[in-house]
Order: C-alpha cells, then structure tokens, then sequence
C-alpha cells in the first residue's frame, strides 16, 4: 500500500541516487579531462554519460511521484573532485592514480545504491530501476578495478 510517508521516503531515496548519479557524471568528466590515453577518454567520457542518463530516469520518476528531483552534485563528491584535482595535479595525471579515484567513486556509488535497495518502501516498479542501475554501477566498479589493474601491472 503506498502512503504520503512511502511517497515522500521513495522521493528522499531517489533523490539521494540522483545526486549519487550526477556525482559519477562530474567525476567521469573530471577523470576525462585529467586522463592521456584515448580509450581511458572515451570510456570515462560513456560512464559520464551513463550517469547522467541514470540522474535523468531518477528524476523523471520523482516527478511522477509529484517530488521536486535533485538537480546537482553533492558536497562530498564536489570535495572528491577537487581532491582528485589535487592528487593529479601532485601525481602529474597519472592513469594509475585517476582510476583508483574512479574506482574510489564507484565505491561510494555501490553503497548509495545498495542500500536504496534495503528500502522496503520502493515499489516493485521503482525498485527495479534501481536494482537495474545498481547492476551497471557494479560493472562499471569492476571494470574501473580491472583497468587500475592492468595499469598497475605495467608500472
């Protein structure tokens, strides 16, 4: 049974992955621009987009709901950036340091998401959607894990 409560706690929740969603889409973008190789590029340049895809679903449902949507970034992950700023401009832009931040903030993400689905008041409909992004975050951590990897292994 929905009630103004359920509403109004499923608003919060999502509302919380919208900003967790925006936060991978600036962090992506940042790695982008901070990253030499092409394919780093490109892929961080998708995950940006992916995010961003993922903050617009979010907020589509929290309108439908009749909540007002999470337009922008939180301060932790603005602090994040600017910390990942920081340790590229110290470690010159190195690929292993800018994926163990990506992987750091795909870290953050798996935890929002996860527990967004330890929510009993979601609704079928909507848990699906954030059990269906919560599988892509998870692919995109292991591939993140998989790339800082390899980039370990070379250096």
């Amino acid at each position: 049974m929905t009630t103004p409560d359920n509403v109004k706690d499923t608003i919060k929740t999502l509302n919380n992955l919208i900003e967790t969603s925006k936060d991978g889409e600036a962090g992506f973008k940042v790695c982008a621009e901070d990253v030499k190789r092409p394919d780093l590029k490109t892929l961080f340049l998708d995950r940006s987009q992916r995010c961003g895809q993922a903050a617009a679903e979010l907020q589509r449902i929290v309108l439908e709901l009749g909540g007002n949507p999470e337009d922008s970034t939180s301060v932790g992950g603005d602090l994040h950036r600017r910390w990942v700023d920081l340790k590229s401009l110290v470690t010159g832009k190195d690929e292993e340091a800018i994926l163990n931040e990506c992987e750091r903030g795909e870290d953050v993400a798996k935890k929002h998401y996860k527990e967004a689905l330890e929510e009993t008041h979601l609704s079928p409909e909507i848990r699906a959607v954030v059990q269906r992004q919560y599988d892509g975050v998870l692919r995109n951590h292991d591939q993140i894990k998989a790339l800082r990897n390899a980039e370990r292994a070379r250096s």
